[in-house]
């Protein structure tokens, strides 16, 4: 027996953990497809050849992808002893051989989790055309987003498992970069991050919430840049279409010696000036759309120096420009502008502790700026303003250790101080008694240890705790469990359940809100409550795999408007189910779907009984492609069944009127001109069939973009 410490913050446990026994094939029911490639590598100091494992299968891991027409991830496998004791068909016959334990070492993958995880690569947001962070979001499982592509209204919602945008945790390379802004200049706008610079985004819940943030009531959408390496390379995307559409994209990558380097502009412009029934929001007198027109342009760069075998360094920048008209909830004609500048800078330093890689310090310092300004008119003859600067200086120590071969020990600091300068001014008569400057601040600290556990070989248990301190609401700490058994290496089960917290916004508590005329509230309360998932995670075939899983979360004291004031509405409680398929139909071809039910009901208050404004339903993903010798074709299509349009309806509509459900087909196209350069052509809304996205907000008819593309 191997004696064990396990450090938490204020929670000392000792106990006793069985030594490391050979992995059985079982285990091979946790998270890596079928087209999963493994990487396997000598340790630094180590000159002996790697012995090649005859049984790939043994350590094999389910994972689902939610957009599923990728390339093959490389990954890299640590510590894991494999049983040879079962021939494989194509090995001779070695029933007489003793068993051999084969210790292959590297970088350590992370453990499978009791919640389901969802990746999305850079060639699969390549695939979809996808032009922000918003679009890229839209087909993973579980999301809901309204506020997406032609005429994107910032405000009429992007919602995880029934959950807001501020309820959910955004990271980039790990740290955060939303503000907890919620006013209608403000929030995290993801139709304002291009996908130029991205390499992956992952989607995780359940104790992921111990590891980044107890506000993580739906998930964490973790969004990993592009690194650097290898030898020069550039390449670029030109591409134009409807209502003056267009998206210029350039890159180059390297490395010189240790120090390796990314960067990438991408410059993103629509006039979205296309026509709208009679009702549409921003009807103009022409009968196109008002006041759609966006402007983004995004600066990116990332060098990373590699100091020794052991320690490296990184740092990151990325700037936004965005330049836009408002649309929202459906208001007639308005003229509001937003203007949008955003700074995130990190700095990054990983390193292996110890002797051996099973042990791996990270230490990040972060400066994240948003920059929020919207004007314009009021009743054609006032004027109002308002701004938000919001800033953030992060801090985080991250130490993921693999104490013995059945027990991993995830924990560190999370420091935080956030600012924010708010002005709001209008020359209103009746509303100029509201205009002020706030200046106010909060420090947020957190301790976190996630601990997974191999109980056997196919028995895995999450153990977490968070413990946050707040200079406005006092101290509170948010415990975390999982479980998962890979029952056979068809089927594994899982689940997880998470306390959860979501203090009230800077802007909630203190600053007027001059476009809607909504008060804040000093005596708001945190959001509180507790969120789980249950599923089956499904290897049908060495091509075909399966996720289900049931979400649910019980949110007491929700935040939102009543009577022009911000408040704690009451509970709500949240029931949903989530499925995705994929399935590697031959070599070249690859299809998936994905499906989402959610049932967020208010159970307080005026309004109970009834579904969350803006929140549908039910959404679904379908995809089918294509990919061989350059070549590319990918067939999309999206469901939304309605949602309940809640905010300032027309004459004669109610406020639990559903807008209409509706179905949308895309196709993708590369056809390849020489080697490394394509014509690319993207065709939307194959119907050719205009609709209500959300709220009044419409989608156009058929529209294109086509271009260039080297790759």
């Amino acid at each position: 027996m191997l004696k064990w410490v396990i450090l938490l913050p204020s929670l000392v446990v000792l106990g006793s953990l069985p030594m490391p026994v050979a992995l059985s094939q079982s285990l091979g029911a946790a998270n890596l497809s079928s087209r999963t490639s493994f990487s396997i590598e000598p340790p630094s100091h180590s000159n002996q050849p790697i012995t090649a494992i005859p049984r790939l299968k043994d350590v094999e891991l389910l994972h689902t992808r939610a957009i599923l027409l990728q390339q093959p991830t490389q990954i890299n496998i640590a510590h894991f002893v494999v049983s040879q004791s079962e021939p494989s068909s194509t090995e001779p016959n070695v029933e007489n051989e003793e068993e051999e334990e084969i210790i292959v070492e590297g970088e350590a993958a992370p453990p499978a989790r009791s919640a389901p995880v969802h990746t999305i690569e850079a060639d699969d947001i390549r695939k979809q055309g996808s032009s922000t962070a918003a679009e890229v979001l839209r087909g993973l499982p579980g999301f809901a987003i309204n506020d997406v592509g032609f005429g994107a209204d910032t405000h009429t919602g992007t919602f995880y498992r029934g959950a807001s945008i501020n309820q959910s945790v955004f990271l980039i390379n790990g740290r955060p970069f939303g503000s907890n802004v919620n006013t209608y200049h403000g929030a995290t706008d993801l139709n304002s991050i291009p996908v130029g610079a991205i390499e992956q985004i992952q989607l995780s819940s359940g104790t992921a919430a111990t590891l980044y943030g107890s506000e993580a009531f739906g998930g964490v959408v973790d969004i990993t840049t592009k690194e650097g390496g290898g030898p020069f390379k550039a390449n670029g995307l030109t591409q134009f279409g409807s209502f003056s559409q267009s998206n210029l994209l350039g890159q180059f990558n390297g490395s010189v010696g240790n120090l390796n380097y990314a960067f990438n502009y991408q410059r993103f412009k629509t006039d979205n000036d296309y026509r709208v029934p009679v009702g549409a929001a921003n009807r103009g007198a022409d009968g196109r759309l008002f006041n759609g027109d966006s402007t983004v342009d995004n600066y990116y760069g990332r060098l990373g120096l590699d100091l020794n075998s052991r320690n490296s360094l990184s740092l990151d920048v990325s700037t936004i420009t965005s330049r836009r008209g408002l649309l929202y909830f459906g208001f007639p004609l308005q003229r509001d502008r937003l203007d949008h500048d955003a700074l995130n800078v990190g700095l990054s330093w990983k390193a292996q502790v110890g002797a051996g890689t099973d042990s791996v310090l990270r230490t990040t310092l972060g400066f994240n700026r948003d920059y929020f300004n919207t004007y314009g008119p009021t009743q054609q003859v006032f004027y109002r303003t308002g701004t938000l600067d919001s800033q953030a200086l992060t801090a985080r120590v991250d130490h993921d250790w693999q104490v013995t071969s059945n027990y991993n020990l995830r924990w560190g600091v999370d420091v935080k101080n956030s600012f924010l300068n708010g002005e709001v001014l209008s020359t209103t008569p009746s509303l100029a008694r509201l205009n002020e400057t706030e200046d106010r601040d909060r420090f947020q600290t957190a301790l976190f240890a996630l601990n997974t556990i191999r109980i056997t070989n196919t028995v895995q248990a999450e153990f977490g705790l968070r413990q946050n301190f707040t200079s406005e609401f006092g101290n509170y700490l948010n415990p975390s469990v999982g479980a998962r058994w890979n029952a056979s290496p068809v089927v594994a089960f899982r689940g997880s359940w998470v306390a959860v917290q979501r203090d009230p916004g800077l802007d909630q508590l203190y600053l007027f809100d001059t476009v809607h005329n909504w008060l804040p509230n000093p005596n708001l309360q945190p959001e509180t409550g507790s969120s789980w998932t249950a599923g089956v995670d499904l290897r049908l075939s060495p091509s075909v795999a399966a996720q289900l899983t049931y979400f649910g979360s019980r949110l007491d004291d929700r935040l939102g408007v009543q009577a022009g004031r911000w408040q704690n509405i009451g509970l709500v409680t949240t029931n949903g189910l989530e499925a995705a398929l994929r399935w590697k139909i031959a070599p070249q071809w690859n299809t998936f779907l994905n499906y989402t039910y959610t049932n967020a009901e208010i159970q307080t208050g005026p309004e109970r009984g009834l579904q969350l404004g803006l929140v549908p339903f039910s959404v679904a993903q379908f995809g089918i492609g294509y990919d061989s010798n350059g070549w590319q074709i990918n067939l999309y299509a999206n469901y939304f069944s309605g949602a309940r349009r809640a905010f300032f309806t027309n004459p004669g509509d109610l406020t639990t009127d559903f807008s209409p459900s509706w179905v949308r087909l895309d196709l993708g196209l590369r056809v390849p001109i020489v080697r490394g350069l394509g014509v690319v052509v993207f065709l939307e809304n194959l119907a050719d069939q205009t609709f209500e996205k959300a709220n009044r907000i419409y989608q156009p008819g058929l529209t294109f973009r086509v271009g260039l593309q080297s790759y």
